[in-house]
């Protein structure tokens, strides 16, 4: 057994536990106090690698409440640290950080940990199995998804899995705006259909109303089912039925749709259905015990004022105590429910049973988030609020929308749906994979254009080759060395050099990697270390075009080429684990 075989933890994991051990041991030679907050110490790498393996900021965060200076308590951490087999060397940089550097061993025993945990390696408890609400996609139920919706829905869904690989429970939720003027319009819509089915001449599709093809087989149905009925009859006589028929007919195809992407939420919560339970009622309560809403009057707006304005009095909530420029209304003038006094009810019904609340919106939203954040965090920290005075933790994090193009010029619209690229035109047309990845290739916060030719391009400037290039040519090399001979062999990883670790430590962020995008709410930042690692596997890979001895198989080393396809085996493996939680399949042959 080697010096290092009781490393059972990811590298950082581990060495998060040891700086803990090592705090401990100066709490119990009465160096530190036990009671210093040690929620801000992290185990990184450092900045730049020449410095080391390791960094800890633990003396920077903690001096002060430990009553010394950084460096005087990086001292004593070192001496502590470098107690360790696992440590080569310490050394404290700067106004007190410590890096470290570990031996080659570590770096081996950390091929075995991958082996070990194989799809857990990178799994965290951190979440603490609390409960934590994602919200995303929301489209209005009026047609099938559009790429105007693909982003959101990849984020959010990567995002959820995110989390709950990071130890947290999750709810993925799709709110139904079935309450509002566009479920009548749609309802308007598909009864010109339900008149085309019955042999009417209905003309061109009036301006206003939903011109798709996906609404003919929706008018087709009511046909068969109502015959001539409702041709000539009143509007008040079927637009409610309709619109609940269409409503249900669009989720359907909208579950259609997400499933091609991989995507199934948990629970669709509809609009309509929380108002006719009163939840808007009880949320105004709220506000109004908390003084958060009262009766007022808009103020005029500015400019020349429209020859039909009044003022009226609403029911306002103090937005403007939040930053906003003006209190907003809940209600309208005809005693309806505004979108953002709706919406203060859906989050309020949201926290009852969730322990923090995340929402994925288009970036055109962007106007409304610190006014509903505001009312959120009113009504949850409510003392009888649904958490009893404890605030739930809510953010939104916005998506910029996706422009289509194909050889550079924009991408002309769609038949089926009249006025927009459909999403399942899109995945049928370059695959789920290509998508999911390729949606979360940039920040969610920056603009993206989805080419169609260059996101199927095999080359190293298209991410979703580089990534699956990498692991397919990881099972070919495993395949080819089983046609020659060779098998991956964990007992002479010994063997393995500082080049073939180098790629050991880049896989060895992905644990880390996971809690900080987990914590962050960030699963872009999966993607974008599955790029890296893939670069360090080519690069290392072309070594071996020019330096036969550094290939993954040697001929005429049975040993060597035993370790390195365990080392490829493992490469391989968190390659896997990474693209598994951005829901896409790791390819095998290319």
């Amino acid at each position: 057994m080697s010096q290092n075989a009781q490393i059972t933890a990811p590298v950082f994991t581990a060495f998060a536990g040891h700086v803990a051990t090592a705090l401990d041991a100066l709490v119990a030679a009465g160096h530190v106090p036990a009671e210093l907050n040690r929620a801000s110490v992290t185990i990184e790498p450092p900045r730049d690698p020449s410095h080391g393996d390791l960094a800890t900021n633990a003396a920077m965060v903690l001096a002060k409440g430990a009553g010394t200076n950084p460096r005087a308590l990086a001292g004593l951490l070192v001496a502590e640290l470098e107690k360790l087999p696992q440590v080569a060397g310490a050394e404290i940089a700067g106004p007190g950080f410590i890096n470290l550097r570990l031996t080659p061993g570590t770096w081996v025993e950390e091929i075995r940990t991958i082996a070990a945990l194989a799809g857990d390696y990178g799994k965290s408890a951190i979440g603490g199995g609390t409960v934590v609400n994602v919200e995303y996609v929301s489209a209005n139920p009026t047609g099938p998804m559009h790429m105007g919706h693909c982003r959101g829905a990849v984020v959010g869904d990567a995002l959820a899995q995110l989390l709950e690989y990071a130890g947290h429970k999750v709810i993925r939720e799709y709110y139904v705006n079935d309450a509002g003027a566009q479920v009548q319009v749609l309802a308007r819509s598909v009864h010109i259909r339900y008149r085309e089915a019955l042999g009417h001449d209905v003309g061109a599709i009036p301006e206003g109303l939903y011109p798709g093809d996906y609404l003919v087989p929706v008018g087709e149905a009511l046909a068969r089912e109502f015959g001539d009925r409702y041709a000539t009859a009143p509007e008040s006589e079927w637009l409610a039925l309709f619109r609940t028929r269409a409503v249900a007919d669009m989720l359907v195809m909208i579950r259609d749709d997400l499933a091609l992407l991989g995507i199934k939420h948990d629970l669709f919560s509809s609009e309509a259905e929380l108002q006719a339970a009163g939840k808007p009622e009880e949320a105004e309560a709220w506000l109004r015990a908390q003084d958060l809403v009262y009766d007022g009057e808009l103020e005029a707006p500015k400019g020349k004022l429209p020859d039909d304005w009044e003022p009226v009095e609403l029911p306002l909530f103090r937005s403007t105590k939040f930053g906003d420029d003006q209190d907003r209304p809940i209600k309208k003038s005809d005693g309806s429910w505004t979108y953002f006094g709706a919406d203060l009810a859906y989050h309020y019904q949201k926290a009852q049973s969730a322990d923090a609340l995340v929402d994925i919106w288009g970036a055109d939203h962007a106007g409304t988030v610190k006014r509903i954040k505001a009312a959120v965090a009113a009504m949850t920290g409510a003392a009888k609020g649904p958490n009893g005075g404890k605030e739930t933790p809510f953010e939104v994090k916005l998506v910029q929308m996706v422009q289509l193009l194909r050889d550079g010029e924009p991408v002309k619209m769609s038949k089926r749906s009249g006025n927009f690229v459909t999403l399942r035109e899109v995945v049928e047309e370059v695959g789920k994979e290509v998508v999911r990845f390729t949606m979360l290739t940039r920040k969610p916060e920056a603009m993206m254009d989805f080419d169609f030719a260059k996101v199927v391009e095999a080359s190293k400037d298209n991410p979703v080759f580089y990534v699956q290039y990498a692991h397919a040519r990881i099972c070919s090399t495993l395949r080819k060395g089983a046609e020659e001979g060779f098998a991956p062999n964990p007992q002479s990883i010994d063997l393995l050099g500082a080049e073939e670790l180098a790629l050991v430590r880049q896989a060895a962020q992905f644990p880390r990697l996971v809690e900080a995008a987990a914590v962050a709410r960030e699963p872009h930042r999966i993607a974008f270390f599955l790029h890296d690692l893939a670069a360090a596997f080519h690069a290392y890979w072309n070594v071996g075009n020019d330096r036969p001895d550094k290939r993954f198989i040697v001929s005429d080393n049975e040993a060597v080429s035993g370790a390195r396809l365990f080392l490829g085996a493992q490469i391989g493996q968190v390659i896997r684990n990474g693209l598994a939680l951005l829901g896409v399949a790791a390819v095998e042959e290319m």
